[in-house]
């Protein structure tokens, strides 16, 4: 067992100051020491290569970097699942009870971690909130900002539609409110294509203001869109079928 171990300690971090390593979580490019046999490591391995102990967080570790992907609107769903597959095995806590606590300590950061970015990450939406975010606007932040931009007539059409909504609901009008939802999911869906545009823009470097803009409007109409769809499932569930 510790062999294989060894053997899946090869899987690396992505090599720090590569692009994808964004903004206020971008890592610095530096060797780092192991803190149990002290060899160099130069792309911050999740485990040792040499002694298997495993390695703490590194500072400004994105969710891609976790994963060892590239920070991508685009991501390979397969190999998504066998990063976490493999890098799981080698961190999870259950592995490390007997272990100093300073090693139990790093395998439950590094676990967190993992399943944080595999949650984030296989999910389109929440992809794109991240990328946002690494891009330096946190819409889950109240003070984003972006709700304010956004133009006064699509904040008055989404309380026109939220009352709409609520009036199906009094009235237990389940099918007006789905045939809502019908069109709010495609609303959403071009939604989330337009700010998917202005991220690869992004990440391709080069790309102005504008690009991010464009970015943090279209992901604030998916919010509203998406909590919109959310309450017509919850509509969904109290009048039954």
């Amino acid at each position: 067992m510790r062999r294989e171990l060894l053997r899946l300690s090869g899987v690396r971090g992505v090599p720090a100051g590569r692009p994808g390593a964004i903004g206020d979580e971008r890592r610095t490019d530096r060797t780092v020491e192991c803190w149990n046999c002290q060899t160099e490591l130069d792309d911050a391995p999740v485990v040792c290569p040499r002694c298997g102990k495993v390695q703490p967080v590194p500072a400004g570790a994105t969710l891609f970097d976790a994963l060892g992907l590239r920070a991508a609107v685009d991501v390979d769903l397969a190999a998504l699942e066998r990063a976490y597959r493999e890098r799981s095995l080698l961190v999870h806590p259950d592995r490390f009870a007997t272990a100093q606590a300073r090693e139990r300590r790093f395998a439950l950061e590094q676990s967190t971690l993992l399943n944080d970015a595999y949650r984030t990450l296989r999910d389109r939406a929440a992809r794109d909130f991240y990328l946002l975010k690494l891009h330096g606007r946190d819409l889950t932040r109240e003070d984003s900002g972006t709700r304010e931009d956004l133009p006064l007539a699509f904040l008055e059409e989404v309380m026109e539609l939220r009352e709409a909504l609520d009036a199906h609901r009094g009235a237990g009008a389940l099918e007006p409110a789905r045939a809502m939802a019908g069109d709010v999911g495609r609303r959403r869906s071009a939604s989330l294509a337009e700010a998917e545009t202005a991220l690869r823009q992004l990440l391709a470097g080069g790309a102005g203001p504008s690009a991010l803009e464009a970015a943090g409007h279209a992901l604030a109409r998916v919010r509203y869109f998406t909590r919109f769809l959310e309450e017509v499932e919850a509509m969904e569930e109290a009048l039954g079928p």
